[in-house]
């Protein structure tokens, strides 16, 4: 088994007993690929915590995970309540992760699962999937 498959061991295990479909984990030049569909957005939080606990704010950048929550039926609408920029969406739960899409001042996205109280898994309306900061959301009644 190669060192990072050993490293991720539990995130590896986790992936694969959590009900994740179509995962595949690779490993090339030194970085673990893991992508996948995760049945919810609990697993998907829990893959990321996992993740945080072997590799503490992510500051190795040795794992890509690349796993998104399906389609859930009916999620519940958040508004992006800015000042007036856009709201960055995070590939994971952390200002240090890479910014994967953006959510306009105004514009109402799909709440797809809470990772904890400071960063909110959503989903655009262009299916972009990600982390934002809760403040910057606010329920859709």
């Amino acid at each position: 088994m190669a060192a990072l498959q050993d490293k991720y061991k539990e995130l590896i295990d986790a992936v694969n007993t959590s009900g994740v479909t179509g995962a595949q984990i690779n490993e090339s030049d030194g970085v673990l690929h893991i992508t996948g569909t995760a049945p919810s957005a609990d697993v998907k939080n829990k893959l990321w915590d996992i993740y945080g606990k072997i590799d503490p704010n992510f500051l190795t950048g040795d794992v890509v995970l690349n796993v998104n929550v399906a389609t859930a039926v009916a999620g519940a609408k958040v508004k992006v309540v800015t000042d007036s920029t856009n709201l960055n969406i995070r590939k994971g739960p952390g200002t240090d992760q890479p910014i994967v899409g953006k959510a306009a001042h105004g514009e109402v996205i799909t709440l797809v699962g809470k990772a904890n109280e400071q960063w909110w898994l959503v989903r655009t309306n262009d299916g972009e999937e990600g982390y934002s900061y809760a403040q910057y959301l606010t329920p859709v009644e």
